[in-house]
């Protein structure tokens, strides 16, 4: 097992790709460093991606993340990277990558960024009512 971070992001083939299906992953413990004054920065990246033919593969993402530990880099910087090197490996149908940035100066930071495959266009989303027991409906 690794005891270091890497910037290689690997993948495995994507079990269904006959259909659309939302991956979601909330990764609540992501530091940089603040290129100004060297001082750490937290983030709780949120991750949504619906895959093509590849999925990534968690424990080199967690590796990933963890290279930007000691690297100074701009809210806006960092999540544009991030969200081009996943673009670069995965290939998918759609990303999305949002960072939100723990409070600095008294300002909370969040950058969203998203790549949509050339062509590539969602299915309707489908509303389903929800059971409440108490009146059999929502």
């Amino acid at each position: 097992m690794p005891t270091q971070p890497i910037k290689d992001l690997e993948t495995f083939p994507n079990p269904s790709t006959q259909r659309d299906y939302q991956i979601h992953m909330e990764i609540p413990e992501f530091t940089c460093l603040c290129p100004k004054t060297g001082q750490p920065d937290f983030a709780t990246l949120v991750l949504d991606y619906i895959p093509d033919k590849k999925c990534i593969e968690l424990k080199s993402l967690k590796l990933y993340i963890w290279s930007y530990r000691d690297k100074g880099a701009f809210h806006e910087a960092v999540t544009n990277q991030m969200l081009d090197d996943l673009v670069t490996v995965l290939k998918p149908r759609y990303i999305r990558l949002i960072a939100r940035f723990y409070v600095r100066g008294g300002i909370f930071t969040n950058v969203t960024a998203e790549h949509r495959k050339k062509g590539w266009k969602p299915q309707p989303v489908v509303m389903l009512q929800e059971f409440d027991e108490q009146s059999n409906m929502r």
